[in-house]
């Protein structure tokens, strides 16, 4: 149960679903409340897919290209702690996923759906943690259900978005995506590290 909360806890930092609130918002904001709810609910389907796909082949793409467990946990460590330092210590994910919408008739896919749901980040995150050298089936069963629960959640937000940014305003969403971020960059160290070891103790 506390594996299963901590990997709960950590696709939410990952995915961060108020931060989608701001860039849902702006890429919304010609349309009705009719046409903001399907956006919002293709958008997180769409998103699901993208990261399922990853979940199911991710991991065979990199061994057909003869990449290393070792070296994609330490590559992919680099990128989200990178991910994470840009949630900390950038612009935040919002202002700079909003300052790339140019065109609001294809919303639903950019940026709603990638990268603000499917963020380069969170699909890292979900080949690294479904590896089928580490985890069993149910292991990553466990983990897809958690993932389509997290994107779930993110899609519930986005139907109340307007509600939410309300209550907790711009400078709280911003500071929940830099808490989320320092979450993210600890995980991505502890991955790198863990490659790192694994990678001198077969040597």
């Amino acid at each position: 149960m506390t594996a299963i909360l901590t990997t709960f806890f950590f696709l939410i930092a990952v995915i961060d679903p108020l931060g989608s609130v701001p860039v849902y918002l702006e890429a919304t904001k010609e349309f009705d409340k009719i046409h903001k709810r399907k956006i919002a609910i293709r958008a997180s389907v769409i998103a699901f897919m993208i990261l399922l796909f990853f979940i199911l082949i991710g991991q065979l793409i990199l061994e057909g290209m003869s990449v290393s467990l070792d070296a994609f946990q330490i590559s992919g460590g680099v990128i989200l702690f990178l991910f994470a330092l840009t949630m900390i210590f950038g612009d935040g994910k919002p202002e700079h996923e909003k300052n790339q919408i140019t065109d609001y008739k294809h919303v639903t896919i950019f940026p709603v759906a990638i990268p603000s749901i499917a963020s380069p980040g969170a699909i890292m995150a979900v080949v690294l943690m479904t590896d089928n050298h580490v985890y069993s089936i149910e292991q990553q069963a466990i983990t897809t259900v958690l993932v389509l629960i997290v994107v779930a959640l993110t899609c519930l937000i986005l139907l109340a978005a307007s509600s939410v940014q309300e209550k907790i305003g711009s400078y709280g969403i911003t500071v929940i995506s830099k808490i989320m971020g320092l979450i993210l960059a600890s995980y991505a160290v502890q991955s790198i590290l863990s490659g790192i070891a694994h990678y001198f103790g077969q040597i």
